[in-house]
């Protein structure tokens, strides 16, 4: 029979109750240490979620595949195994989405090839990651079905409306000096796409240099003509993805994961253009025939930038300082992440 804890004929010795005194500290401090690590293990869940990475992404309505992918949430689900979510914040145009760029509100973003080169010149930190293939015939110099102009040529002293810095920009640059033209021999207006608009309907200016979608929808809602366009060899109008050179460097994963979901979507597009622009249309408040049009002038397939690109997109900015658009020279190359060449 085991002596309970008041037999009488128990060892009363003092190291029998030293014994005892060391057990029942051992076990208030295993209570301790259980007690502890169930709650450690409890708040495990909460740790992992409040650890979890966003990937915020800027874009335009006008960016017809980043709409898609927004619409289809195809990259929520290819980024949830790397614990990364995704929060899609719009701009209303790339200069506003470069300037979010610059001050860390977005990770990445997607723009044509005017507003880097604006946001470099004003000392904005990004780098350039990745671009679709050259659209040249998705911007152009329209003019109204019924005008006597049939040539670059004959915009000579004429007004022609377009955004000041934008893309559009140096294509007229290009096809005006293709023509024996400069910017001096006409009349530049400058207004943003609403406002050229509604300026070439009224007959206020005599051309318009715009892009899709739209140019797409002034052709179809107005019968506007094609006066020129980036073709042939004029100019490229690649579409740039841009991101935080901080971001880009932690997450190559995100990063790499972003590119096969677009290029995925791309080739889905190509193939799906009419059911890509039923579901594109509703969010960019467009008629889904005039996406579809301006979905067909677009190359949808990102690739690494290539020394070539970056020398295209070098000649962009010499015009714009030559023409004072930016107050300094730069050198694109410094903000460029090379794939290999």
């Amino acid at each position: 029979m085991h002596p309970g804890p008041f037999d009488p004929h128990a060892d009363q010795s003092p190291s029998s109750a030293w014994r005892r005194a060391a057990r029942h500290f051992l076990a208030a401090v295993l209570g301790v240490l259980v007690l502890a690590l169930g709650t450690y293990l409890l708040a495990l869940p909460v740790a992992h979620a409040q650890a979890q990475g966003e990937l915020r992404i800027g874009y335009q309505k006008s960016a017809s595949l980043f709409v898609l992918q927004k619409a289809q949430g195809t990259l929520e689900k290819r980024l949830a195994p790397l614990g990364f979510g995704v929060k899609w914040v719009e701009f209303p145009a790339g200069p506003q989405l470069l300037e979010g760029l610059n001050v860390g509100a977005v990770d990445v973003g997607y723009v044509g090839e005017a507003p880097p080169i604006f946001a470099q010149a004003a000392g904005a930190q990004f780098v350039y990651i990745g671009f679709d293939p050259a659209a040249p015939r998705a911007e152009a110099i329209l003019v109204r079905h019924d005008a006597p102009i049939r040539s670059v040529a004959d915009l000579k002293g004429r007004k022609v409306a377009l955004n000041k810095g934008s893309n559009v920009h140096y294509l007229l640059v290009r096809q005006l000096e293709r023509h024996g033209l400069r910017i001096g021999d006409i009349q530049p207006v400058y207004l943003a796409p609403a406002d050229g608009r509604a300026a070439f309907e009224s007959g206020s200016v005599d051309a318009w240099a715009i892009w899709d979608p739209f140019q797409a929808a002034a052709e179809k809602a107005t019968g506007a003509r094609v006066l020129a366009d980036g073709t042939p060899g004029v100019v490229n109008n690649y579409q740039y993805y841009l991101g935080a050179r901080g971001f880009v460097q932690q997450n190559p994963r995100v990063v790499q994961a972003l590119f096969e979901d677009a290029a995925e979507r791309g080739q889905w597009l190509r193939k799906n253009p009419r059911q890509a622009a039923e579901l594109i249309a509703p969010l960019q408040g467009l008629p889904v025939d005039v996406v579809e049009q301006a979905l067909q002038r677009y190359e949808f397939g990102v690739q690494p930038i290539t020394r070539q690109v970056a020398a295209d997109q070098q000649k962009i900015a010499d015009t714009f300082h030559a023409l004072k658009l930016i107050p300094r020279p730069i050198k694109v190359s410094d903000a460029v992440v090379f794939g290999q060449d």
